[in-house]
C-alpha cells in the first residue's frame, strides 16, 4: 500500500489528489460537481468514479496499492446519506475495474477541519452558500454547531443574507419598510420590473438566493442602512456559532480558521465580523489553514489504514 487519496467534492467542482504515505501529491486531478443531495447519486458517483479511473490510468498503479480513499462531500454529515452514496462509488467502481480495499465518505467540513490543523485541535468556521462550524478538542473529539440546512438553520451565510435582502426588497417595493437601493440593483442584475415579476423570478426553481448576498454587501458598503442592519444581524449569527463551540474546549486560546466566500475575502461582511470577534472573544485566535481540504481527506485516508474501518 503505497498511495493514498483525498478527494473535495465541492458544488460546482471537485478536486482530487493521489499522493504518497507521506502526503507528497504525486497526481492532481478535477472534475465537475459532485454534491450528491443537489446533484443525485448517479451522476455526482460518476464525477468520482472519472477521478478515480484518471488516478489509476496516469500512473498505471493497480487499485490494492492504494491504501485508503476519503471522499469528502456536502451532506456527507448524515451517515445514511454517507453510507448510501458510498454503496454508489463502490459498486460502479468495482464495476469499472476500480476495487480499492478502504473507501469512505465523509462531510467537507471534516475533511476541511483535518487539514486545516493537520490533525491538531481548532475549529473551521464555514460561511458560504451554507453556514457551519466545526471543531476538534484537545481530546480529538468532533463538535459541530449549525449545519441545519437552509430551511432551519445556515444562519449567517449567503442563502440568509440572500433571503433577507429579497424580503427587504420586496417590503421596499410595496412601502412597508424605507426605500433601500438594494432593490435598484436587484431590478437591474436579475432582470426584475416590479413586485410580480420579483416573486416569479424567486420562487422559479432555477433562482439563487444566495447569488444575492453579494449584493447586499456592496450595498452596506455603500451605506444603505437595511443592508446593514441585514449584515449586524447575520454576523452576530455567527459570533454565537463561536461562542457556542468554545465551551468544548478546555484551553483559553482557540485557533480559528475561515472558510467560504463570504469570509475568506476582504469585504463589509468579513470586516464586521472579524471585528466582532476580536472585540467579543479575545480568545480566538485566526489561523491560516496549513493544508487545503484535499489533503485533509489524504489524512483521514491515512488514519483509516490503523483502524479496522472500510
Amino acid at each position: 500500500m503505497n498511495y493514498l487519496i483525498g478527494i473535495d467534492g465541492g458544488g460546482t467542482k471537485t478536486k482530487c489528489i493521489l499522493t504518497d504515505m507521506r502526503l507528497n501529491v504525486i497526481h492532481e486531478c478535477s472534475g465537475g460537481a459532485s454534491n450528491f443531495l443537489a446533484h443525485g447519486l448517479e451522476a455526482s458517483g460518476k464525477v468520482i468514479i472519472d477521478l478515480l479511473h484518471n488516478c489509476k490510468c496516469n500512473l498505471v498503479i493497480d487499485c490494492k496499492d492504494v491504501g485508503a480513499v476519503v471522499l469528502g462531500t456536502a451532506g456527507a454529515g448524515r451517515k445514511n446519506h454517507a453510507e448510501q452514496f458510498r454503496n454508489e462509488i463502490v459498486n460502479r467502481a468495482k464495476e469499472a475495474g476500480l476495487d480499492f480495499p478502504k473507501f469512505k465518505v465523509v462531510s467537507d467540513a471534516e475533511i476541511t477541519l483535518e487539514g486545516a490543523f493537520n490533525g491538531s485541535h481548532g475549529a473551521i468556521l464555514i460561511a458560504g452558500t451554507g453556514s457551519i462550524i466545526y471543531c476538534i478538542d484537545e481530546e480529538g473529539n468532533i463538535h459541530r454547531a449549525g449545519g441545519c440546512g437552509r430551511i432551519i438553520g445556515d444562519e449567517g451565510s449567503g442563502y440568509s443574507i440572500g433571503r433577507k435582502g429579497l424580503r427587504s426588497v420586496a417590503r421596499s417595493m410595496d412601502g412597508r419598510c424605507l426605500s433601500t437601493t438594494l432593490k435598484d440593483v436587484v431590478e437591474k442584475i436579475f432582470d426584475i420590473k416590479d413586485q410580480h415579476s420579483l416573486i416569479e423570478k424567486v420562487y422559479s426553481k432555477e433562482f439563487d438566493i444566495a447569488s444575492v448576498a453579494p449584493f447586499v454587501i456592496e450595498c452596506a458598503q455603500m451605506g444603505d442602512e437595511a443592508c446593514e442592519n441585514i449584515l449586524d444581524e447575520e454576523s452576530e449569527e455567527l459570533i454565537l456559532h463561536v461562542r457556542t463551540i468554545m465551551s468544548k474546549f478546555r484551553t483559553h486560546e482557540i485557533k480559528l480558521c475561515l472558510f467560504g466566500s463570504l469570509l475568506q475575502k476582504k469585504n463589509y461582511y468579513s470586516d464586521l465580523f472579524k471585528a466582532k470577534l476580536a472585540k467579543n472573544l479575545p480568545g480566538i485566535v485566526l489561523r491560516t489553514p496549513e493544508h487545503s481540504p484535499e489533503i485533509g481527506a489524504a489524512l483521514i485516508a491515512k488514519k483509516m489504514l490503523y483502524s479496522n474501518k472500510r
